[in-house]
């Protein structure tokens, strides 16, 4: 058999460097409340939990969620509600997981909805930042 070559895409484009995304960051009102609706709602684990920094999502694999209570900030930065851009993947039966999310008192925007090229639905945490949902499947 012969050994697997290596695609372009999958060799690191200058040499060692190897960056990652570590979080992505979302402007909340309050932290804490914000952690638990994103762990106790929508079922994310904690990565970091520290003075300032709380991070929800899988930590090193660069699907965390940075929660930044933007207010205690020099200057303040105000809440950015509406698309945040983030893909938050539901594994398992899509329609039934969305189900669940709406019985835990999950906002859902738009969806879930069947399109062309797969399912899709749109969240909001309580201070507007919207997430897009899909399966992971």
């Amino acid at each position: 058999m012969a050994p697997k070559s290596k695609s372009k895409a999958a060799k690191k484009p200058h040499g060692k460097l190897a960056p990652f995304v570590a979080s992505a960051a979302v402007v909340v009102k309050d932290r804490k409340e914000s952690a638990r609706w994103y762990t106790e709602l929508l079922g994310l684990p904690v990565a970091v939990s520290m003075e300032h920094w709380i991070t929800v999502g899988q930590a090193r694999r660069g699907g965390a969620i940075h929660l930044c209570q933007g207010a205690e900030l020099d200057p303040p930065i105000p809440l950015e509600p509406g698309n945040t851009g983030i893909l938050v993947l539901l594994p398992g039966d899509f329609a039934a997981n969305c189900a669940e999310l709406k019985s835990r008192g999950i906002r859902f925007i738009d969806g879930p909805t069947k399109r062309p090229w797969g399912w899709d639905a749109t969240i909001s945490d309580p201070d507007g930042n919207e997430l897009l949902l899909m399966p992971a499947d």
